[in-house]
């Protein structure tokens, strides 16, 4: 409605998957979406939201060039941050989800019906196991979101 082209998230997520360490960033290509609200918008019985690969591409590149560690796949979209269901991150890990977050599924609905790209950069805020997790300082958190603003802006004119 705003005349909007491209959507970016920027934020944190919940690691899931191996080899991801804190603060690392983390490109949503893909993202399961825990509730049914995406498919209600999309009006379909199964939907499976993407981000734009283009941009996708385009921000890892540029975030790797500024020194991040950078992994690309698919995030799970939960409306319980931190799920005391240990099954279900047990499950998303098994299906090689890298991280959880609680906008990407909805984000990528919305940009898809309108004709839009889209894409969630987020930097791990939580390293998330089954019975544990481990959560990042403020300040490497600010450098975090401070340096995928910086790689989301440019996205955004690239």
């Amino acid at each position: 409605m705003l005349d909007a082209r491209r959507l970016l998230r920027v934020g944190t997520c919940g690691a899931i998957g191996d080899g991801l360490a804190m603060a690392d960033t983390v490109i949503g290509l893909t993202a399961s979406a825990v509730d049914t609200t995406p498919l209600q918008y999309a009006d379909m019985a199964g939907y499976a939201p993407s981000g734009s690969f283009a941009l996708a591409e385009v921000a890892a590149r540029l975030s790797r060039a500024a020194g991040a560690t950078v992994h690309v796949g698919p995030i799970v979209t939960s409306p319980i941050f931190y799920d005391p269901d240990d099954s279900n991150i047990a499950r998303w890990k098994r299906l090689g989800h890298l991280a959880v977050e609680m906008e990407a599924a909805m984000l990528y609905t919305i940009a898809a019906t309108h004709g839009i790209e889209a894409l969630a950069l987020m930097t791990v805020s939580d390293l998330i196991s089954t019975g544990s997790s481990e959560r990042i300082t403020d300040d490497d958190l600010k450098r975090g979101v401070d340096d995928m603003m910086r790689v989301a802006c440019r996205v955004a004119v690239s």
